[in-house]
């Protein structure tokens, strides 16, 4: 008998249960109350479980009912995802998106294009990567993604395509009490040359003999960028930080920027593109993802910060911290 359990059957459970009467379930679903008593009754016997107590003066699920009904959503869930993926299937979509990111960019933009695109496309699976310089594209040049989220590198593969999205703003800086973030005026490269700089390493290839933002012979590689800060912030030496990373740390004064010569005072800005094989371009959910995430401004509020202090207070701002205002 248990075989011969509808979806239909188990909707009509859910639906009284969750307008709070059978006449609520008919009205939701249009058909007469008698209709909706008798299919509920008919799963009942079908599977030999009181679903509700129809002793007062609307029907309350007994205990079984609580823990079946739970049972039921999966089902009728997994059955409007099925056949939701199907649909997008027919007309293209992917089944899955998988997208690398590099460590660098915002996750918080990921993260808040992720909560839209769950809406958007539901039975499309999501899987994310963080990689970090060339390791960023190796899962697209391999096939296991389908989009990439890079930063600049000086050579992309003529075999994938890029887009550019909106650049993020990179910071050099050090512990407050560094040597460097002691330093008056803008630091010179043969004074850069006498302290170690942390440097983030590629776990891939692509970049072997190309040292990318290097300015000091003396290095310290790591390859996780969790790591930097925590090394940057105990004052192993200094490095580049993208800004939404280290702002609160500049905020509160564990970290300094340094003013190093040739560097603008308010960062580099480091240019990130959305890249894909060509031959395998994006689809509609990877297309609507990439879209997404080019309507999101990641701009340097911390350098708006400095041009409204300068305008305010003019020179006293050519110290040699880069001090946020609050």
């Amino acid at each position: 008998m248990l075989d011969g359990v509808s979806l239909d059957q188990l909707r009509t459970f859910i639906a009284a249960v969750d307008e709070g009467s059978f006449s609520a379930a008919s009205r939701k679903l249009f058909r007469a109350q008698s209709v909706v008593s008798e299919t509920i009754n008919n799963l009942e016997e079908q599977i030999r479980i009181l679903l509700f107590d129809r002793s007062g003066r609307y029907p309350k699920l007994t205990p079984a009912g609580v823990e079946l009904l739970a049972d039921a959503r999966n089902i009728i869930t997994g059955v409007d995802m099925f056949k939701a993926r199907a649909k997008g299937m027919a007309a293209g979509l992917e089944p899955e998106l998988s997208i690398v990111v590099d460590v660098f960019y915002p996750i918080d933009a990921v993260t808040q294009v992720a909560k839209a695109f769950r809406q958007e496309y539901p039975g499309v699976a999501l899987r994310i990567y963080v990689e970090a310089l060339g390791a960023a594209l190796q899962p697209v040049l391999e096939g296991r993604c389908s989009v990439g989220i890079v930063g600049s590198l000086p050579v992309i593969p003529d075999t994938l395509t890029s887009e550019r999205l909106p650049g993020i703003s990179l910071l050099m800086v050090g512990a407050s009490d560094h040597p460097l973030a002691l330093h008056e005026g803008k630091i010179a490269k043969d004074i850069l040359a006498k302290h170690t700089q942390i440097v983030l390493t590629d776990r891939s290839d692509l970049s072997t003999g190309r040292d990318l933002g290097v300015m000091s012979p003396t290095t310290w590689r790591l390859a996780d960028l969790f790591a930097k800060h925590h090394f940057l912030l105990n004052g192993l030496g200094w490095g580049g930080m993208p800004l939404h990373i280290v702002r609160d740390d500049i905020e509160s004064g564990r970290l300094s920027v340094l003013q190093i010569e040739d560097v603008p005072p308010d960062g580099l800005t480091l240019p990130m593109s959305a890249i894909w094989q060509t031959k395998s371009p994006p689809g509609p959910a990877g297309r609507w993802f990439i879209d997404r995430l080019k309507e999101i401004p990641l701009t340097n509020d911390f350098a708006v910060k400095r041009t409204r202090a300068v305008e305010k207070h003019g020179d006293i701002e050519a110290r040699i911290h880069f001090e946020p205002m609050s």
